[in-house]
């Protein structure tokens, strides 16, 4: 059976407690233990010079690159959302500047991907944030999730217990891939992610808070733009207006085609979609198409994508589909003991602002202070060029080293 995010975060603090560690385990069936690096790649190189240029490309700036960096694509141990062992693949950066002495560690989880081939182990489309982190003086930890990069089987997308469980190995396998390359962490960790990767970054912080691994120390958390709240925001942006029509069909058919492999949510694809969709979603999100393709596939708008019966039940939840959306919607609901901003924009349509606060709500019920940080009005991705550079600073001043 599939476990919920709750029931993930509520297994690591028991084993932590029980065993007294959390080094990873063995498998039931005998197979090495889940973090367990299998190999290490090169993948790329760059001076600072070229880094910066990467950067510039991609409209983020590079005021604060002062390393080159080496990419690695690392193969590890893991396990499926109904914990059978599988194999995933992330990326591994590191400062190419000859130091010696430990690095601290930057998890850096990335946003919705179709195509496993865009994943940062393998095309340069995730790897702006971790070039831009490494080139600061981290190590970064570039997960590419289950079923994305080289890791066999479908992405279970907006699975946040899976996604937690293949980040935290990833850091895990990074962990001994940087050792193995002469370049040891310190333990410490800086969690931050874009997106999708936001909402992971927040749930892998409280993983690693809660004692899920104690080679890990967290430090500070810096999510931009994550979709925290997906009942009583995200999914109510996708009728209302506040989501854009392009980005609503294709979050809703990602989402539906993925959660419906993970639980049931429909019995037969025509029960939620409209002809002639119903007979293509499944295959648009197979991991081989690119978002081109999946948005050339599909109609303009989520009503003419979805049933009216279906269109319906989406705006008044029940059964299993209330439970995909709130088993996903704790990565907030926990009192973090280090420094947490929220980025986001009051412009974006694709992640509207309203999760960010909603998070900032659920962390002050708590007794946590987490400011939003309002990038203003820009769209998604613009929510991302103009944080990431401000958070390599946040990190810096949470290290001692602004």
């Amino acid at each position: 059976m599939t476990k919920t995010l709750v029931q993930v975060l509520a297994t690591t603090t028991l084993l932590a407690a029980a065993v007294g560690t959390t080094a990873p385990l063995a498998q039931a069936d005998g197979t090495p233990p889940r973090g367990t690096l299998v190999s290490l790649e090169p993948v790329s190189s760059l001076s600072s010079t070229q880094v910066a240029d990467f950067l510039k490309a991609g409209e983020v700036d590079s005021a604060g690159v002062r390393y080159g960096v080496r990419g690695y694509r690392v193969t590890y141990r893991t396990i499926t959302p109904e914990g059978r062992p599988t194999t995933a693949t992330g990326l591994l950066v590191l400062p190419a500047d000859g130091r010696h002495g430990r690095l601290d560690l930057v998890a850096d989880t990335h946003g919705t991907m179709v195509d496993r081939d865009y994943a940062p182990s393998v095309g340069d489309d995730g790897r702006l944030s971790p070039y831009l982190h490494a080139a600061a003086g981290r190590a970064v930890a570039a997960p590419d999730y289950l079923g994305l990069g080289k890791g066999p089987g479908r992405h279970p997308y907006m699975d946040t217990a899976s996604s937690v469980s293949a980040s935290l190995d990833m850091l895990r396998a990074t962990r001994t891939a940087a050792r193995e390359l002469g370049r040891p962490l310190t333990g410490d960790v800086y969690g931050t992610g874009f997106s999708q990767g936001g909402q992971v970054a927040m749930a892998l912080g409280r993983a690693l808070s809660e004692g899920a691994d104690a080679h890990f120390r967290l430090k500070a958390l810096a999510p931009v733009s994550g979709p925290y709240d997906i009942a009583g925001q995200e999914m109510p942006a996708l009728f209302d207006g506040r989501v854009n029509d392009t980005s609503g069909v294709f979050y809703m058919t990602y989402w539906l085609t993925a959660q419906n492999h993970v639980r049931p949510l429909y019995k037969d694809a025509g029960d939620a979609f409209r002809a002639p969709y119903a007979g293509v979603v499944d295959g648009l999100f197979d991991g081989s198409h690119t978002e081109e393709e999946i948005f050339g596939a599909l109609p303009g708008n989520v009503k003419d994508l979805l049933t009216p019966a279906f269109y319906d039940k989406l705006q008044r939840p029940s059964g299993a589909l209330l439970d995909a959306m709130r088993d996903n919607d704790h990565s907030c609901d926990w009192k973090p003991a280090v420094p947490v901003r929220l980025y986001s924009a009051a412009g974006d349509t694709g992640v509207p602002i309203g999760n960010a606060l909603s998070c900032a709500r659920q962390l002050a019920a708590h007794g946590k202070k987490a400011p939003v940080i309002d990038q203003g009005a820009v769209d998604h991705n613009g929510a991302f060029k103009k944080s990431a550079p401000q958070i390599v600073r946040l990190f810096d001043s949470v290290a001692g080293k602004a």
